[in-house]
């Protein structure tokens, strides 16, 4: 998943890989689009862009690990149905294509 490698995009983008550039916007744009919770986002957030484990995710939002598992679970598959959607429309990371909007 996309999201288990952000950082090394965000490292890319770094050094001028534009292509990373592109794969960071698709994934903040899903992001915007999937219909997320809040606490779903925060997961994600904590997570994957703050580089926290699922532990101490939990602990900043006072819930166990196996409650941030299911949030991100939940919201992966939220992503997952907005990046299938883009590949269907030919939109996207998938493609290479852009997105509108």
């Amino acid at each position: 998943m996309l999201l288990a490698d952000y950082q090394k995009f965000v490292s890319r983008k770094r050094c001028g890989d534009y292509a990373a550039v592109e794969v960071l916007i698709d994934i903040h744009k899903a992001i915007e689009l999937a219909g997320l919770t809040d606490r779903q986002r925060q997961a994600i957030e904590l997570v994957y862009f703050g580089e926290l484990t699922q532990t101490e995710a939990g602990e900043r939002m006072g819930v166990g690990q196996d409650a941030v598992s299911k949030l991100i679970d939940g919201a992966t598959e939220k992503l997952a149905d907005i990046y299938y959607y883009w590949a269907g429309h030919g939109e996207g990371y998938t493609t290479g294509g852009r997105i509108d909007g």
